[in-house]
């Protein structure tokens, strides 16, 4: 039996809208790094969706990305978390 077996991938959570290029370079890395589940919420579909969005990051701008209950902020922010190479262990499930 494995015993370093990989804890599972958390959740990945994206506000979105339907056009938003940042938004798809996001996806492409988060694609690229394994992730097969983006839970993506289209905020440009629903004002409540926006406000709550809004309360919960406290930014306006999408995407809004969280891996787990980790808030990363937008498509700058998670680049910046890979090229810092925290992005991988935060998809394995440990602290960034």
């Amino acid at each position: 039996m494995n015993e370093t077996a990989a804890m599972p991938m958390p959740p990945v959570k994206m506000y979105t809208t339907a056009i938003c290029p940042f938004c798809q370079r996001a996806e492409q890395l988060l694609r690229a790094r394994g992730v097969a589940e983006i839970e993506k919420i289209r905020i440009d579909l629903d004002d409540a969706l926006r406000d709550e969005m809004m309360r919960v990051t406290g930014r306006r701008t999408v995407p809004q990305i969280f891996i787990g209950d980790y808030h990363v902020g937008g498509c700058d922010d998670l680049y910046a978390l890979d090229g810092e190479g925290r992005l991988a262990a935060l998809l394995g499930g440990q602290n960034a």
